[in-house]
C-alpha cells in the first residue's frame, strides 16, 4: 500500500474554504450579526464541527462582491462592532449556489455508492 503524501492541506480544510461563504451567507440570512456573534452561531449550529478561524477575509470578500453590507455599527467597550446583513444579490447567490451544491453533492454521492474500500 502506497504511503499517502502529506501536502499540509486536508480535504476538510479545502471543503471549509470552498463552503465558508455559503455558511456565512446562510447564517446571516436569518438576521444581521457582528463577527464574533457569527462565529459563535456557526459553532453552535454545527455542534462545534464547523469553525472558521479566518472569518473576516470571507466577510470582506462577500462585501466586495455586494453579497453583504454593513447594516449598522456600534462602539462597545471602545471597539467598533459592524453588523453584516445579506443583500438581495447575496440571497440570489446563496439560492443559486445551494441548488448547485445539492446537485453536485448528489452526483458525488452516487459516484461513491457501494465502494467497500478494497482494491479491485
Amino acid at each position: 500500500m502506497a504511503k499517502q503524501e502529506d501536502s499540509g492541506h486536508s480535504f476538510l480544510a479545502y471543503f471549509k474554504r470552498a463552503t465558508s461563504p455559503l455558511a456565512v451567507l446562510r447564517i446571516l440570512s436569518d438576521r444581521p450579526m457582528y463577527g464574533y456573534e457569527l462565529i459563535q452561531e456557526l459553532k453552535q449550529r454545527s455542534g462545534g464541527k464547523y469553525q472558521l478561524s479566518l472569518l473576516y477575509p470571507v466577510l470582506y470578500r462577500l462585501e466586495e462582491q455586494s453579497y453583504l453590507e454593513i447594516s449598522s455599527s456600534e462602539i462597545v467597550d471602545g471597539r467598533a462592532r459592524n453588523y453584516y446583513a445579506v443583500t438581495p444579490a447575496g440571497r440570489n447567490y446563496l439560492r443559486q449556489t445551494l441548488a448547485e451544491y445539492a446537485e453536485i453533492s448528489g452526483v458525488f454521492q452516487q459516484l461513491m455508492e457501494d465502494w467497500d474500500g478494497h482494491e479491485a
